[in-house]
């Protein structure tokens, strides 16, 4: 496995990992929450998906340079972050196959 494939394995594993957070945050956390009053979730969960958040953006400025993507498809993978199921769309358009 090259370094340019060990690189972008740990981006697509970056990034699944913040697409679940960001879903188990916002379908399980938040519900418990304010339906149930739990907020302890959200304090967790929440601090996991924004590390994971922060990993991805650098993780996707790093993957802009080693692949050579333009500032559009930049821009449409930091968009995919704040939308749910966003990583895993740039994971199987923007990524090469494994």
């Amino acid at each position: 496995m090259t370094t340019d494939d060990h690189s972008i394995q740990i981006f697509r594993w970056v990034s699944t990992l913040e697409a679940i957070s960001f879903l188990v945050l916002l379908f399980i956390a938040m519900p418990l929450k304010y339906i149930w009053e739990m907020p302890e979730y959200v304090r967790v969960v929440g601090m996991a998906h924004g590390l994971l958040f922060i990993l991805y953006l650098i993780g996707g400025y790093w993957m802009y340079e080693k692949l050579n993507w333009s500032v559009k498809t930049l821009f449409i993978v930091f968009l995919s972050s704040i939308l749910p199921f966003g990583p895993f769309v740039v994971e199987r358009k923007y990524l090469p196959k494994s």
